[in-house]
C-alpha cells in the first residue's frame, strides 16, 4: 500500500509541473514573436514526453500487477526464500542461488508467462531493474499472447 501511495503522489506531483511547464510554454507562444514561439513549443515537448512516460509506466506497473494477483490466486507467487544480513538487506549468494534457480525453470518452459514472471522478480531480487524489467514485459506479452521478440 505504501508503494501505491508513493507512485500516486509522485504522479500527481508531476502532473503539477507539466502543467505548470506547459502554461510557461503557451505564455511564451501568446508572446508572438518568432523567438518566443520556437521556445514556447521547445516547452511544450517537455511535457508531453513526460505524460506519454508517465502513461506507459503506469499501464506497465498496472499489468504487471494484475499478473502477479492472478499468480498469487493460483498459488504460483515465487516464496522469499532469500537470506539476509542483519540490516534486512538481500544476501547476495542468495539471491544469486534463487535465480539461477529460476533462469533454470525459465530455460526449461521459454513460453510460461509465470515463469518469466518469477525470473522477473528474481532479478528484481538481485538488484538488476533493467533485466527485471525486460523479463517482467516478456511475462505480460506471453501472458497477453502478443508475439515476443527474441533477443
Amino acid at each position: 500500500m505504501r508503494a501505491k501511495l508513493s507512485y500516486l503522489v509522485t504522479a500527481a506531483v508531476l502532473v503539477f509541473y507539466f502543467v505548470l511547464v506547459g502554461s510557461r510554454g503557451v505564455m511564451l507562444i501568446e508572446s508572438g514573436t518568432l523567438v518566443t514561439v520556437t521556445f514556447g513549443v521547445a516547452v511544450l515537448i517537455l511535457p508531453v514526453i513526460g505524460l506519454w512516460f508517465l502513461w506507459k509506466n503506469t499501464q506497465f506497473v498496472r499489468r504487471a500487477n494484475a499478473l502477479a494477483a492472478e499468480l498469487d490466486a493460483e498459488g504460483g507467487l515465487p516464496v522469499d526464500e532469500l537470506k539476509r544480513t542483519p540490516g534486512g538487506r538481500i544476501d547476495r549468494d542468495s539471491a544469486d542461488a534463487v535465480f539461477a534457480k529460476r533462469k533454470a525453470e525459465t530455460e526449461a518452459a521459454p513460453d510460461d508467462w509465470r515463469s518469466w514472471f518469477r525470473l522477473a522478480v528474481a532479478y528484481h531480487d538481485a538488484r538488476d531493474t533493467p533485466r527485471a524489467r525486460k523479463a517482467m514485459q516478456r511475462a505480460i506479452a506471453l501472458h497477453d499472447g502478443r508475439p515476443v521478440q527474441q533477443h
